[in-house]
C-alpha cells in the first residue's frame, strides 16, 4: 500500500501533518508525533504582534520607576532587551534538529518589513517551507475588504522574493469570495493553501462580566467546509491543497482526498487522543484502500472533485436549497416534543 504524496514540493511519506499547537514546542512531544507516523510538523506560529507586546510591556518595566529617585533606577540593567525572535528561533533550531521529517515554519507578522525578515530568518533556521498565517481581525470601520485582500497578495509576493523555499497560505474562510483570493493568490505564487484558520473568539462570563477566551477544539462537523473548497480548488489551481480543521479518523482524511486535497493538517484529534491516533488513522486509510484495492493515494485523489463530478449540483448552493425543500425529513429524525 502506498501513502507517499507530495505537498508544497515536498516528498512526504503519508498525507498526515500535524498542524500549528503548543504540542509541537516540547521536544520529546515532537519525537512521539513522528514515531506515531507524521509526514511532516508545522511548528507554532512566530507572531510578531507578541513579540511587539513583550517589548512594550519590558519598556514599561523598565520605565515605571525612572523619575522615582536615582537608586531605583539602576534596578533595570542597561543592557536588558526582549530576546525577541531569537528565542524562537533557537528552540525552532532544536526542533529541526530533532526530527527527520520536515519541519514547516508557521508566521503571521504585522508589517511588511518583519514579514520578509522573519521568513528569511525562518528560512535560515532550517524550515522546508513557511506557511503564511493570514490571522486578520476586522476592528475598522473605515478599512475595505479589498484593502485587507490586496494587503496579503503583496506580502506573499515580498515573501516569495525573499526566500527559496515553499511557500503556503493558511487561510480565513471569511472572504466574500474565498475562491476569487485563492485564485488571485495563486498567480501571485503561492504554492498551497491550507484550508481553513481556526479563528479564537472571546466569550463572556455572565458572572464575573468579564471576557474569556476559551481555547475550543474542532469537532467532526467542521470538517465539511473545508472539504467543500478542496472539492471545488481540484485542478482549478497550480497551488497544493491542504484540508485543515476537523479531521479526526483516517476515513476523514479519505474524504478530503477524494474531494481533492493533497494532504490534512491535525491537531485536535490529537489533543484528544494522543499521538498515537496518527498511527490508528493511518491504518484506518490502508484498510479502506485495501478494500476499495487502491494501491496508491492518486488513485483516488479528486475523484470526487467537482472537476470530476457529473453531478452538478454536489458543491453548489442548489444543494443546500435541495435540503431545505426536504425539510421533513429533518422532522422525522428530530421531532418536535
Amino acid at each position: 500500500m502506498e501513502l507517499k504524496t507530495k505537498y508544497l514540493g515536498l516528498e512526504l511519506k503519508n498525507p498526515i501533518i500535524v498542524g500549528a499547537s503548543n504540542l509541537v514546542t516540547d521536544i520529546d512531544m515532537l519525537k512521539k508525533l513522528e514515531e506515531a507516523g507524521a509526514a511532516a510538523i508545522v511548528y507554532k506560529s512566530l507572531f510578531e504582534e507578541q513579540i511587539q507586546l513583550e517589548n512594550l510591556e519590558l519598556h514599561q518595566d523598565m520605565t515605571d520607576y525612572n523619575e522615582r529617585n536615582a537608586e531605583m533606577t539602576s534596578l533595570f540593567h542597561e543592557d536588558l532587551y526582549s530576546a525577541g525572535p531569537e528565542e524562537f528561533l533557537m528552540n525552532f533550531k532544536k526542533a529541526k534538529e530533532a526530527l527527520n521529517i520536515p519541519l514547516i515554519a508557521s508566521l503571521n507578522a504585522v508589517y511588511d518589513d518583519t514579514w520578509y525578515e522573519y521568513a528569511k530568518k525562518l528560512e535560515e533556521a532550517g524550515a522546508d517551507a513557511i506557511e503564511l498565517n493570514f490571522y486578520a481581525i476586522p476592528t475598522d470601520f473605515d478599512v475595505e475588504g479589498r484593502g485587507i485582500i490586496n494587503e496579503e497578495l503583496d506580502v506573499i509576493e515580498g515573501v516569495k522574493k525573499a526566500v527559496s523555499i515553499p511557500v503556503s497560505v493558511k487561510l480565513s474562510p471569511f472572504y466574500t469570495n474565498p475562491l476569487y483570493v485563492i485564485s488571485e493568490m495563486d498567480r501571485r505564487g503561492a504554492d498551497g493553501f491550507v484550508l481553513f484558520n481556526r479563528l479564537f473568539q472571546p466569550d463572556i462570563n455572565i458572572d464575573a462580566e468579564k471576557h474569556f477566551f476559551p481555547y475550543n477544539l474542532s469537532s467532526e462537523h467542521d470538517a465539511r467546509l473545508a472539504l467543500r473548497f478542496s472539492g471545488l480548488l481540484y485542478k482549478q489551481v497550480k497551488a497544493d491543497i491542504c484540508a485543515s480543521m476537523g479531521v479526526f479518523t483516517g476515513g476523514d482524511v479519505v474524504k478530503m482526498l477524494l474531494a481533492g486535497a493533497n494532504v490534512v493538517q491535525v491537531v485536535s484529534t490529537l489533543y484528544k487522543h494522543g499521538p498515537k491516533q496518527i498511527t490508528k488513522m493511518l491504518q484506518e486509510i490502508e484498510t479502506w484502500m485495501a478494500g476499495k484495492q487502491y494501491t496508491s493515494l492518486d488513485d483516488f485523489r479528486g475523484k470526487l472533485s467537482n472537476a470530476t463530478m457529473k453531478d452538478p449540483y454536489a458543491y453548489r448552493r442548489a444543494q443546500y436549497v435541495d435540503i431545505l425543500m426536504r425539510s421533513e425529513e429533518i422532522f422525522k429524525k428530530f421531532p418536535m416534543r
